[in-house]
This record gives C-alpha cells, structure tokens and sequence, in this order.
C-alpha cells in the first residue's frame, strides 16, 4: 500500500505537469495543499464518484479556486469520470478542466469558484440548506439529510470583505457541520502576505464564533486527522483547521516563493521537483498501485447503499415525506401549483398597488404550496416586503424555517443563496433595494454562469423612492442586470405583471430570476384574456389604436401607467398610439421574429421608450431615429412626484415628445 506522502504526491505530480503542459495555471497551491486534501478525501469524504448527484454525499468547496488543479487530481484519481486526457488539456478550449472550477463541465465540481471568498460563501449555503433540509425532513429513527461541507480557502479569500459577511452569518447560525481549512501558506501573487495580512485569523474567526484548531501542520497528515477529529465533536460550530503549509511544497528553488503561485514551475524545475519528492514517473503516469490507494468507488457505492436501504425504510414509515424529498430533490415544482392562476385573479382584482406589495401577496398565495421556498432579506424586510405570513425565520435553535435574516450582508446574501440552490432540496429568493445589487453583483453573475435557480427581489427601483436621495436611486442598474447573460430581469407595471414575473421565475430552472419592483403605487391595467397570455411572451402590445399606429409607445413599470396616460391624450388629439409593456426585454429578445414583429413592426419608426432607468439600452428598439425619455444623470433628493415632474416623467413631456417625433 502506497504511503500517504506518496498518495499526496500523485496529486503534486499531476498539477506541475498540467501547469506546465499549459504553460498556465497555478501550481503552488494544490501542491501546498496535496497532504491535506489526501487525510480528508481518503478518510472522511463521503462521496460516490459514480453518482455525483447523490443526495446525501458531503459537500467539498475547493474556495481558493485557482489552485483547481487539486480538485481535478482528486476527481480523477478518485474514480470520478474525468480522465487522464481531460488533465492533459487543462485551460484548452472545451476541455472540462477549466482553469477554475466550473459547475456543470465535469462530474463532482460542487459550485464555480475563482472570485476569491465567494466558494466559502457557497459552503456556508450548502450547510445552511443541509440543516434545514434535516429539520424538515429527518424524523426519529430515519435520518436521511447527514452530511459534512468542507471547504479549502486561502489568503485571498480571507482578505475579500465578503468571507467577514459570510462567516459572522455562520457563526451566528452555528453551523456545525460545516468545517473550513485555512492554508496558511503566507503567500499571494504580489509576495509575502505579511506586508498586507497581518490579521489574527484564528481570533478573527474565534470572534465570529466558530471552533478553531491552530497551528496545524499541514504537511503532517496525523496532525490534520487530529484536527478533524476534533472539529467533528464540535458540531455546535462551524470549525476552521488553520494548516500551516509551503506553497509549491516539493519544487526545491520555487516552494514557498511567489514565483510558483501563478505560473508554471519551468521544466527545470518540475524535473527537480520529481527528484525532491522521490517521483520518477513520467508526466501524467500514476502507477496502478497509487490509483489503487485512491479508489473510492467500492467504498462510495458501498456508502449509497447504505444510505438507499435507510431510505427505503424511511418510505416505509413516512411515504408522504419521502415523495417530498425526491421531488425537491429533483427541483420539480408541485404539480398543483396555482402560480398561474394568480395572474388572471389579479387581473379580475383590478388593484392599483406597488408591485412590492404585489409580490407580497404573490408569496402569501405561493408559499403554502412551495415549502422548497427558501427566503430571505438584507436587513430590509420591512420594506421589500418578503416575509410573507407564513414566514419563519432560521435561526441555530430553530433551524426548521424558511427564511434567513441575512442581515447587512448583500453580497454575502447572492452568494449563500447560489450554495443553497446548488446543494439542491430548495429554491432560494433573496431581496434587497435595487441599487445594492451592486454589493451583490458578483454574486448575481456567478448564478448567471452556473445557472443557479435563484430569485432576487430588488425593491425601490428608480428615483421613484424619492427623499432618501441619488445614493439610493438606481440610474443603471436595469441596465446591467439585462445585460448580464442567462440572468432573466423583470419590472413589472401592477399586480398583473407582478404575478406574471413571479410564475415564470418559479418555473425556470436553468438560471437566476430579477424581479424589479416599485416603492409607489401602480396603477391597475385593463387587459384581455390574450394579453394576459402574452405577457410570459416579455413584451406585448398592452393598449391598441384604431388602424395602423403612427407611433408607439414603450414602457415598463411606472411608467407604463404614464404612457397610457399620455397615450389616451394623444388619442384625443386624433393620433393612432399603441402602448407596449415590454417588463421582461430578455423574454422579448427571445420571441420568434414574427412576434416581435407583430408587437414592433419596422413600419412604424416613430417609437418613443420611456423609463425611469437609464436610456443607452432603449435605442435598440426605438432605432437612432426614436426617442427615449429616461435618465442621463444621477438623481436628486425630493418626493417622488417632484422628481418624476423635475426629469421629464410627466404626461404633458411624454405627448411633447410624441408629437415631436410625429411631425419630424
């Protein structure tokens, strides 16, 4: 049987070889880390390679994503389906080894980490939803949630002010089966740390409330193994092993300098390192004794097994329960959902309400059928109203709720929610007002490219919340958010579209969901059971005029109210308006051309957007010869009405504008 020092170095062997094969890539970290990731994944991991999905397997984050040659060596020497010649291409166009972990290019890569902090972030979502999940699902004698999330995190991420969010949140949570490593290498792309990175880790984390085991050799496999041990009597609190390590552990002139941090070792060196580590095999050659040490697909089939039969019986005694599980396991919505029927009741309700409240009342109607609901707020519940009626907020003492206090952490909030998406078992919704997605964005675009269902409720969507002023008024946000590929965005015109937004959010699966919402009250609008259908379609035509239109009015949330104001105005002047509500333009975007077309015809040029967001992106569909009555500049403290009135948002500019355009 092969030592552990040699077990650790096939894993060595293969990221200086990968690294240098590419040319690219960082070494020194998966090399710094081999000893530790060994104990762990041959000694505690509880993992099936076969079955990457299976429910109840630990959860392991490599958070300090650069070093992803670590976690492709352990995939493949582990029995994962990612073969030798996958490695060999690592960083190459289409190859499933990335040159950061990517969720969805190879069996067991939990979540996309490379923007330090936020694989931690994800791990502490993953144990928030396994915890929960138990509480609501395991019963005396039939425990079937009960498994561990592990997570590497280097320097980088401990310097991101985002691992302060997430950490105090897991701390006061006392999440204490998640289990975090600390390689403490000393080391970053610019150096020694210790020029910017004097922190106290230990107390820092000690502070937030976790458990934590100092001064760990990280080359030591009996004092790693000791320090698990240890951390798994403390199931109270999250537990962070603080393991001292070399960077470029192996490679004798590079180890421990920055010089292996981000760049390949040199042949010269990669061929000292072989001789140092007593490896003489070739690039990419594992003897068949070291694949033999690392196997774990007997063991993982073994562990699943074990695990069906428990969850047979646990059929048995609660099948109700056990159908539950599965369907929230495989993200199927119920199939007696009413989330369509809301649209057609808030229709023949005709309420005149801010779409905030609206949404509200989209989850008081909802959130008794999706238990998979899983909310939460920074810190502004009150006034993006998402604590719904049967709201109950998750806390260590009681951690059977649905729905976190994420407390001022925005950034920290978009990231547990994606874990919690990828741990699987429910859908997460988050809110905050609009203009501090920009504290979360990173976290949105990270969704977005591993498509996470996840919905974001931004609040407070335009200089239309008035008195608190230009820092708190969004101007490009919209902007952004419909810029952001695979991220669906919607702003909503009343209870109507609301309910609308809220249904298609629900029923997408492959990708996160904005909806924008206002502070003020919208005003109900009139449709036909057609045009109820077409609002899923992201634009229809809301208010048509006799015979051909001369002009066409576009617009979305608050103002479509304004536009057909001003419409039934030009009306009276003898003009032919038609109104689009475009509140999803992604949705529109992806119609067929026959639909666009019928809702905007290139016939009609005289076409005039008006929204209160910034005005780059409405030329796309007004044409260089349209007009968009919209924002150029930052906002002003005042009521709402003053400011609508102050930038232009009024009935008599809006026929102004029209009547410019008609008569070019």
């Amino acid at each position: 049987m092969p030592s552990r020092f040699e077990l650790a170095n096939a894993i060595r062997a293969l990221s200086m070889d990968a690294v240098q094969k590419a040319n690219s890539g960082h070494p020194g970290a998966p090399m710094g880390m081999a000893d530790i990731a060994e104990v762990l994944w041959n000694d505690y991991l509880k993992h099936n390679p076969a079955d990457p999905a299976w429910p109840d397997r630990d959860r392991f984050v490599l958070s300090n994503g650069h070093g992803s040659m670590l976690l492709y060596s352990l995939l493949h020497l582990t029995g994962y389906e990612l073969s030798l010649e996958e490695l060999q291409h690592f960083r190459q166009l289409h190859s499933k080894t990335a040159g950061h972990p990517e969720f969805g290019y190879a069996p067991g890569i939990e979540t996309t980490t490379g923007p330090l902090g936020q694989g931690l972030a994800n791990a502490v979502g993953m144990a928030i939803a396994e915890r929960t999940l138990a509480a609501q699902f395991n019963r005396p004698g039939h425990t079937v949630v009960d498994h561990h999330t592990w997570c590497f995190v280097g320097d980088g991420c401990l310097m991101e002010g985002i691992s302060h969010e997430v950490a105090s949140l897991a701390g006061t949570q006392q999440l204490g089966k998640l289990i975090t490593f600390y390689d403490d290498n000393g080391i970053s792309i610019d150096g020694e740390v210790e020029g910017w990175f004097t922190d106290d880790t230990a107390q820092r984390f000690a502070a937030y409330g976790w458990h934590v085991v100092p001064n760990v050799d990280g080359h030591d496999p009996d004092q790693v193994k000791a320090a698990i041990e240890l951390a798994k009597t403390h199931d109270d609190r999250p537990s962070l092993i603080v393991c001292k390590t070399v960077i470029g552990f192996g490679a004798p002139n590079k180890q421990g300098k920055e010089e292996c941090h981000g760049a390949a070792l040199g042949e010269d060196e990669v061929a000292a390192a072989r001789v140092r580590l007593d490896w003489p095999h070739a690039p990419f050659h594992i003897p068949e004794e070291i694949y033999r040490g690392w196997d774990a697909q007997e063991q993982g089939q073994a562990r699943q097994a074990e695990w069906q039969a428990r969850f047979a019986r646990y059929a048995e005694a609660h099948p109700e329960l056990a159908r539950e599980f599965l369907r929230r396991q495989k993200g199927q919505l119920p199939s007696e959902i009413t989330s369509e029927a809301l649209i057609e009741q808030a229709q023949a309700k005709g309420e005149s309400v801010a779409s905030r409240k609206a949404s509200l009342g989209c989850l008081n109607a909802l959130g008794p059928q999706l238990p998979e609901l899983l909310g939460g707020s920074a810190d502004l519940a009150p006034s993006n109203l998402t604590f719904w009626d049967g709201a109950q907020a998750i806390s260590a003492e009681a951690p059977g709720g649905n729905y976190l206090h994420y407390g001022v952490r925005e950034f920290g909030m978009g990231a547990i929610m994606n874990g919690i998406a990828l741990h699987g078992g429910f859908v997460p919704y988050g809110a905050t007002f609009l203009i501090f997605m920009e504290y979360m964005r990173n976290a949105v675009r990270m969704a977005a490219l591993m498509g996470t269902r996840a919905i974001y409720v931004f609040t407070h969507d335009s200089i239309g919340l008035g008195e608190d002023g230009p820092t708190h008024q969004p101007i490009e946000q919209l902007t952004t958010l419909r810029a952001t590929p695979n991220l669906a965005t919607w702003r909503p015109c009343d209870a109507v579209e609301t309910a609308a937004a809220w249904d298609a959010a629900l029923k997408r699966q492959a990708g996160p969901t904005a909806l924008v919402l206002s502070r003020q009250t919208l005003p109900h609008q009139a449709r036909t059971k057609p045009q109820l259908a077409e609002i899923q379609r992201g634009g229809y035509v809301l208010k048509e005029c006799d015979g051909t239109p001369e002009l066409i009015l576009i617009a979305t949330g608050s103002e479509v109210g304004l536009a057909m104001d001003a419409a039934a105005e030009l009306a009276q002047a003898g003009r032919a308006v038609r109104v689009v509500s475009m509140p999803s333009t992604d949705r529109f975007d992806a119609q067929d051309a026959e639909y666009r077309e019928r809702v905007l015809p290139r016939a009609v040029t005289a076409r005039l957007a008006i929204e209160a967001g910034h005005v780059d992106a409405w030329y796309k569909y007004v044409g260089l010869d349209g007009r968009v009555i919209g924002m150029t500049t930052y906002g002003e403290s005042a009521p709402a009405g003053d400011l609508f009135k102050h930038f232009g948002f009024t009935v008599d500019n809006v026929v102004a504008q029209a009547k410019a355009l008609l008569d070019a």
